[in-house]
């Protein structure tokens, strides 16, 4: 029987996590073993105490779970790294990577297990995601009986020209047209599906990037090593799309900037790397502050929180 341990980072959102715990709880369970671990990542409200009284509730005691209380913010990479290391020793079989701003649908693991047996060489496998109700970018586009049925991520690819990284299928509402597995060139963060295996070859995630691309980075990683990165779309949950940082804030500025820097040199062919650095001295000239920060601490080197103090 497989171990399989999901891997949940909390900063400052306990009721997100507590929606995504009972959305856990809800799992269909067949031929694996389930652990849940949440990492808690130094928040300063209420959430360590909150999400202790209800992994301490009777009703969920089927599941093992671990609450894991972080010293000092860690971002995205390194605090995920605590729970992908702490299952690792643990002998998991697979690390399933979860936001906790998401909600599960009850056959999503099923649906994983059984696309890894199809797929063995498989080292990250990406569920199909929608948008959670409410939480759509256009919200007047649509029907009521359509909400819920919005794609936010249906696999995703690299523009290697400009070095971005975009959603297959986002705004669409589902009516079919992403229903095929296919390999993709990286799997969102959001809900990552990880061969044990696969990272104990390849490593976790890389800890300079703090938060953004560093999904990207490790899904590169996977398949130059000869893993394939995945889209099953019978694994499906829904997101409560960027409630830890707004889309567009200055937070995305500087890490988007400083981290596609760091993405690029390391991945995008020679051409598409001459023109992100003709870029950044654009941004690092005339762009507003955050762009501009972000650009000059890749070139210094500054990295995991870099210059970000906010």
């Amino acid at each position: 029987m497989k171990n399989v341990f999901i891997v949940i980072l909390n900063w400052n959102r306990a009721q997100d996590t507590l929606d995504c715990l009972k959305s856990i709880k809800k799992l269909l369970i067949t031929d694996f073993r389930l652990s849940i671990i949440v990492v808690d990542n130094a928040s300063t409200d209420d959430s360590v105490r909150l999400i202790k009284e209800f992994i301490n509730l009777p009703r969920i005691t089927n599941f093992r779970f671990e609450l894991i209380v972080n010293n000092s913010n860690l971002g995205y990479a390194g605090g995920n790294n605590i729970g992908i290391k702490y299952a690792l020793e643990r002998e998991a079989d697979y690390v399933m990577v979860l936001n906790n701003d998401t909600l599960l649908d009850s056959d999503l693991m099923n649906q994983f297990i059984k696309s890894s047996k199809n797929y063995p060489g498989a080292g990250i496998l990406s569920p199909k995601i929608y948008f959670a109700k409410g939480f759509e970018f256009h919200k007047s586009r649509y029907k009521s009986e359509d909400l819920g049925k919005v794609v936010w991520y249906a696999g995703g690819e690299i523009d290697w020209d400009n070095v971005y990284a975009t959603n297959f299928g986002v705004d669409e509402v589902d009516r079919g047209r992403f229903e095929s597995d296919r390999e993709i060139d990286f799997a969102t963060g959001t809900c990552m599906f990880l061969s044990a295996r696969a990272v104990k070859q390849v490593g976790m995630f890389d800890e300079r990037y703090f938060m953004y691309l560093e999904d990207a980075d490790l899904s590169q990683r996977m398949k130059r090593a000869g893993w394939k990165v995945l889209y099953t779309p019978g694994a499906k949950l829904w997101h409560k799309i960027a409630q830890s940082s707004a889309v567009g804030s200055e937070l995305n500025d500087y890490f988007i900037t400083r981290n596609r820097l760091l993405f690029g040199m390391c991945y995008a062919p020679l051409r598409a790397k001459v023109a992100i650095v003709r870029e950044s001295v654009k941004f690092i000239l005339k762009r507003r502050e955050w762009y501009r920060k972000g650009a000059i601490d890749f070139y210094l080197r500054r990295f995991g929180k870099g210059s970000w103090q906010n």
